[in-house]
């Protein structure tokens, strides 16, 4: 529920602090996040902020861009969490903001795509994690995997691609009206030879 990282170059920052290097989450996605954060004890939270390192690169403005557990971190901002590990993965202080997205991007740090799935300019990229916008299909695409749809996958920003594939496929109407049933019909897609380019697919090619 908790996953743990550990890394030699460690820091702290308060969670607000942290820059977003994607522009959209799943809001039930964080959603899960606070209620999982909710249900433990204090002992619990002290251990779990000990364990959980958000991995991140410092940027211009000696400012941590974090890579990973966007969701995370705007729940426990929004449940009032004051100080989360960091763990550096690289300095690319000294660059140029133009050059850094640019590098971000090629090391596979960044996902400069909205939440309808279209290419944004770098400029537009948030600069805090609660001005992220919701993308109700990367929650689909969580509750997708969630359901036996496809296999968890290390590969970046995986659920993103799993997204704009459900996406197409899904009319936003049934997703708002009908969540039970999209998840259904997005578990059946999943599992479909047409999905079996996406990372965690884990069905059968007819």
């Amino acid at each position: 529920m908790w996953p743990e990282m550990h890394h030699h170059h460690l820091g702290s920052d308060a969670p607000e602090r942290l820059r977003p290097t994607q522009m959209s989450v799943g809001r039930v996605e964080v959603a899960r996040k606070r209620r999982e954060w909710a249900a433990l004890g204090r002992k619990q939270r002290r251990e779990a902020l000990q364990q959980q390192v958000f991995p991140a690169v410092l940027g211009p403005g000696q400012r941590y861009y974090i890579i990973d557990h966007h969701h995370l971190g705007l729940a426990l901002i929004e449940e009032k969490v004051e100080r989360v590990w960091i763990a550096l993965q690289d300095d690319l202080s000294w660059l140029e903001p133009a050059v850094f997205w640019r590098t971000m991007e090629f090391r596979s740090w960044a996902h400069p795509f909205d939440a309808n799935g279209k290419r944004r300019d770098f400029r537009d990229m948030p600069r805090r994690l609660t001005d992220l916008d919701d993308d109700p299909y990367r929650s689909l695409a969580g509750d997708v995997h969630k359901a036996g749809g496809y296999a968890k996958s290390n590969a970046p920003f995986a659920e993103f691609l799993w997204a704009d594939f459900l996406r197409e496929r899904i009319g936003a109407r049934v997703l708002r009206r009908q969540p039970h049933r999209a998840v259904r019909t997005g578990v059946k897609l999943a599992r479909s030879a047409d999905a079996r380019y996406l990372p965690g697919w884990s069905g059968a090619a007819t």
